[in-house]
């Protein structure tokens, strides 16, 4: 039985050690957060994303959790309505799609679940700090709060900033392409009595999506600024993100203010940039990576939670496949996701004059089968 760590307890690598447990691989999650973390925009499952979901057995319960939106409007920056719409939103594209838009923290719930009965162990308040090779036979892999262990295999599904990639390839600005914005997501009382309805709102400097979710209880609200250039910041000095946003909002009228008032109090607060993560290799010896750590797409595709869920079950697949083969099993798992990962990314680069590549998507969507 091959003893294998995954790096991150979010949608990648909840779904890649889901069946990798599956596959009779002793498998544990380390995770930096006390628990899974709460929060998150609504995101999007569509294509062949939806065939890993009906195999892992929470397709039905999924559709059940959906958004309910029923349209959006555009308005400018001093709140006037350009437009609307009850044939699509921009989160999510045609109301009347069979793809799926839920709650990113509604979907890390079904996934934890299914890896928990599965027998997966878990690891949180802690880290990867160190990786060591054992002569090739083994990782040694050092934590922040832990004992060391040794591992078969180290899976890094650790996001857009990932310590396995850092630890195994080299550091972030090698891989990493800013996209010239910056996000922010949090959660707040439906103040503006949305009635499953979205809002976006858009300008030169800034634009932002907000919606109603929990039975229009809450709202969840997704404000980015732009900035050409990369900034420098503290990833986990959230008092300095909030400032950050708060600047880059300067001037935007309709709700902002109160909207930045609700940011800052926000328990629930998630700040990054607009960025791709490209690479020439996703793995090296023992170690590959999966989701955002390996490629991420940003938000701008739409596309990343998809990527997420089909290169979990893609690496596990082929793990199981080379019965633990991880040089057999990391090539091939390249082989069939780099297509579907170059198709996922380009799809950002279209969107980010705001306009849905429909036909693109489409292709992009399903370029590529689970059954190899």
């Amino acid at each position: 039985m091959k003893n294998v760590l995954v790096s991150g307890a979010s949608i990648a690598g909840l779904t890649l050690a889901h069946w990798l447990r599956r596959s009779g691989f002793a498998v544990t999650v380390v995770e930096r957060a006390p628990d899974v973390r709460p929060g998150g925009q609504a995101i999007d499952v569509r294509g062949v994303a939806l065939d890993v979901l009906d195999r892992t057995g929470i397709l039905g319960e999924a559709r059940d959790l959906r958004t309910r939106m029923r349209g959006m409007s555009m308005l400018d920056a001093r709140g006037v309505e350009q437009w609307r719409s009850t044939e699509m939103t921009y989160s999510s594209g045609r109301l009347d799609s069979d793809d799926i838009e839920l709650l990113r923290d509604d979907l890390v719930g079904l996934l934890y679940r299914q890896a928990r009965e599965a027998g997966v162990q878990f690891l949180f308040d802690d880290s990867t700090a160190a990786l060591d090779d054992q002569d090739g036979a083994a990782l040694r892999v050092g934590f922040e709060r832990g004992a060391d262990r040794t591992f078969d295999l180290v899976l890094g599904a650790d996001g857009l900033h990932s310590k396995v990639r850092q630890l195994a390839f080299g550091p972030e600005d090698q891989f990493i392409r800013h996209l010239g914005a910056y996000v922010t997501v949090f959660s707040t009382d439906n103040f503006l009595d949305l009635d499953n309805w979205q809002i976006w709102l858009d300008d030169e400097a800034a634009t932002y999506c907000v919606y109603p979710v929990r039975d229009n209880r809450e709202i969840r609200a997704t404000l980015g600024f732009r900035s050409e250039q990369p900034l420098a910041y503290d990833h986990r000095d959230t008092e300095q993100q909030k400032a950050l946003m708060t600047a880059g909002l300067a001037g935007t009228g309709w709700e902002t203010p109160r909207l930045l008032q609700a940011m800052r109090r926000a328990p629930d607060f998630f700040f990054d940039s607009m960025a791709q993560i490209h690479m020439d290799r996703w793995s090296r010896g023992r170690v590959a990576l999966a989701g955002d750590a390996g490629y991420c797409a940003s938000p701008l595709s739409g596309q990343g939670t998809s990527l997420a869920l089909v290169g979990g079950y893609v690496l596990a697949d082929e793990l199981a496949r080379a019965q633990g083969d991880h040089t057999v099993a990391f090539a091939r798992y390249e082989e069939r996701m780099r297509p579907f990962v170059a198709l996922n990314q380009a799809l950002a680069l279209e969107n980010q004059g705001g306009t849905p590549a429909d036909e693109s998507l489409e292709k992009a969507k399903n370029a590529l089968t689970l059954d190899a």
